[in-house]
């Protein structure tokens, strides 16, 4: 006689291809975050037209990236949090463009309101999506660039603000993304 017991339903879950799609999306913000902090380096804290464009570049790049992260995540993820990065980002993109023009202490302050607005952003989606695993590395991440924040805010009020500061934030935040690329090609029981 064949068993009569219902089959398990399974646990709800991100969809199929969202891992895959994170883990190349993190790793092209890793590329992008280590790229953008060597030329930030190299231009100086002198706001020249070049540095200006890179300035406004990196959150521009947080806007495309919270798209392709939203439409991967699609109806499982969590958008409302995905939505609001894209609008401080392009906020963050117009702030910093403006801010440009004023001097280097304005850049650290857009870019230490940006950071801590989007560091909990970050936070929130990473406790979010804990359950896929890989997670820890975005929650970590987003708590540090709310400190961060709070120290560019401090750096704006020096008598000589310099840029190397987010050089070093970005390269750190695009670590916390290879990190996190890495943690998602294991299962989820696997993570802290």
């Amino acid at each position: 006689m064949a068993s009569t017991a219902p089959a398990p339903v399974p646990a709800p879950a991100e969809p199929v291809g969202t891992p895959p799609v994170l883990r190349r999306l993190y790793v092209v913000r890793f590329v992008f975050a280590v790229a953008w902090a060597g030329l930030v380096l190299l231009g100086g804290s002198e706001l020249t037209l070049g540095v200006q464009l890179l300035l406004a570049l990196y959150p521009a790049f947080d806007v495309a990236a919270a798209v392709v992260d939203a439409r991967s995540a699609r109806a499982a993820g969590p958008l409302k949090a995905l939505y609001a990065n894209m609008a401080v980002s392009a906020l963050a993109v117009v702030g910093v463009a403006v801010a440009s023009t004023s001097g280097v202490a304005d850049v650290l302050r857009v870019w230490g309101a940006w950071a801590i607005v989007s560091g909990l952003v970050q936070l929130l989606v990473g406790l979010a999506r804990r359950p896929m695993g890989g997670q820890w590395a975005m929650i970590l991440s987003g708590g540090i660039s709310v400190l961060a924040g709070a120290s560019f805010l401090r750096g704006a009020a020096q008598d000589d603000p310099a840029l190397t500061a987010l050089a070093g934030y970005a390269t750190l935040g695009g670590i916390f993304f290879l990190v996190s690329a890495v943690r998602l090609s294991r299962p989820a029981r696997q993570e802290p």
